[in-house]
């Protein structure tokens, strides 16, 4: 029997964010966003770590292409910062042209290189200008007003070369960890500003797609959505209320903005339990809203078990853990406590989306920090077994969603090209394929890069 492959348009490469790997904050005019000033803050960030070398990107992207084009991928997935567009973040504020240089030739050196970009506008580095004028996020007539404008200068100056943009990237962490927990930017607690700052991801996302389409997309030719993250939420086991809890546990990561954006409409379970704390989207909002989104970008991880009885209304009120009812652990243990290896999830959580949103899948970021890896000396960095095991498991569930399951899975970005600014948790976790010596920024190739590409040489269809 043949093996089974993908077709022969898969695409697949590996995933960025500007903030975790640029460095170079005040270069050719950027003005601070979000992070900048969150992680400056003492006792914020692991080892009071910041990104302001990170990998050294903005100045070594050349080099970052070249290892891009070295690991055979097909495409690359960055993020733009926005205060190097635009350092004060406003509709009526000056754009940056030495930022956008930087971009558009970036972009025309992957394009080069035969790889294709997608590029995600919003990847949680707001402009600090935006959050000091009116509070950024928790503004709905400015930050929508404001981020559509951003969103044109970025389909005006490179939707000629860039036919793929992601909106947002993980709006719940934008939302929850930065206005629920506080421990992502900018640091706030509560329980009622993240159901707010969700709202106004969602209606910007909505708007930006609807001027893509108005104005850019006949032109252009490209697609637009956004992504969106969950972990696979699996009853801990078959009764009832574990079923139910484990839905709710989706309902409340995944849905509060897969369903307004592909159905129109917050789900059930979420307005029960938040009541009139959630905003509501007007009649004109739904129509602009519902189905804007030309695919499913998915970032996802691992799986959690999931028991009723929580009490964090963030997560539903449900609990998570990684051990069976008979005591074993779901797969190993990654270097941060949320992650164990479990391929089995991954392929049911393609599935779910699938015959829940009923949109082509785009995976946009999956991979494996190994535990101790920072620590460990280079030759055994090198030599990534865990990681190797991890990518080994997940793509042969894509591969199984996608030819046995029927799931029209269209792309696979492994997290991430380098080791990087891991956000709150410093530079301790490296979830890179590529292991970078942060005081000399030399990059060594691990081997499970070697591993994705000669996965994918294997099974991805020739055209």
């Amino acid at each position: 029997m043949a093996a089974q492959k993908l077709p022969s348009d898969f695409v697949w490469g590996y995933a960025t964010a500007s903030y975790q790997i640029e460095g170079s904050p005040d270069a050719d005019g950027r003005l601070p966003s979000i992070w900048d000033t969150f992680s400056h803050k003492p006792g914020t960030i692991k080892g009071g770590d910041n990104g302001d070398v990170a990998t050294d990107s903005y100045r070594r992207w050349k080099e970052d292409v070249a290892l891009l084009k070295q690991y055979g991928v097909k495409a690359y997935r960055f993020s733009i910062s926005w205060s190097r567009v635009i350092p004060l973040g406003g509709r009526n504020d000056p754009v940056n042209e030495a930022g956008i240089k930087h971009y558009r030739n970036m972009i025309e050196e992957l394009l080069k290189n035969g790889i294709t970009p997608f590029v995600t506008l919003y990847h949680w580095d707001l402009p600090q200008g935006l959050h000091d004028r009116y509070g950024g996020w928790l503004n709905k007539e400015k930050i929508v007003q404001d981020y559509v404008n951003y969103a044109k200068l970025c389909f005006t100056r490179y939707g000629d070369l860039v036919k793929d943009w992601i909106t947002h990237n993980e709006p719940w962490c934008v939302s929850v960890l930065g206005y629920a927990t506080g421990v992502f930017a900018p640091g706030h607690k509560g329980n009622k500003e993240h159901w707010i700052v969700g709202h106004n991801l969602i209606l910007a996302h909505a708007y930006a797609v609807k001027l893509y389409r108005d104005e850019f997309k006949a032109k252009q030719g490209g697609q637009i959505g956004i992504t969106l993250d969950l972990n696979w939420q699996e009853p801990w086991d078959d009764s009832p209320e574990n079923i139910a809890a484990a839905q709710r546990g989706i309902d409340f990561k995944l849905g509060r903005f897969a369903d307004p954006i592909y159905k129109g409409r917050y789900p059930e379970s979420v307005k029960a339990i938040v009541g009139d704390r959630l905003p509501e989207f007007t009649k004109e909002e739904i129509v602009v809203l519902k189905g804007s989104s030309d695919f499913f970008g998915l970032n996802t991880y691992t799986t959690q078990l999931v028991t009723e009885g929580g009490d964090q209304e963030i997560q539903g009120n449900v609990k998570y853990i990684f051990t069976r009812p008979d005591g074993t652990q779901l797969g190993r243990q990654a270097h941060v406590p949320w992650l164990q290896t479990y391929p089995p999830g991954f392929r049911s959580l393609l599935n779910y989306v699938w015959k829940t949103y009923n949109k082509p899948v785009y995976v946009t970021e999956n991979g494996f920090p190994v535990k101790d890896e920072h620590i460990l000396p280079l030759e055994q960095v090198v030599h990534d077994a865990d990681r190797v095991e991890y990518y080994d498991g997940y793509l042969n569930a894509l591969l199984k969603a996608a030819t046995e399951d029927g799931v029209p899975v269209k792309s696979y970005f492994a997290w991430s090209l380098l080791d990087n600014f891991e956000w709150a948790d410093g530079y301790e976790p490296r979830f890179g394929v590529t292991y970078v010596d942060y005081k000399t920024q030399k990059r060594t190739p691990k081997e499970s890069a070697e591993f994705v590409k000669k996965w994918f040489a294997e099974h991805v269809a020739s055209s």
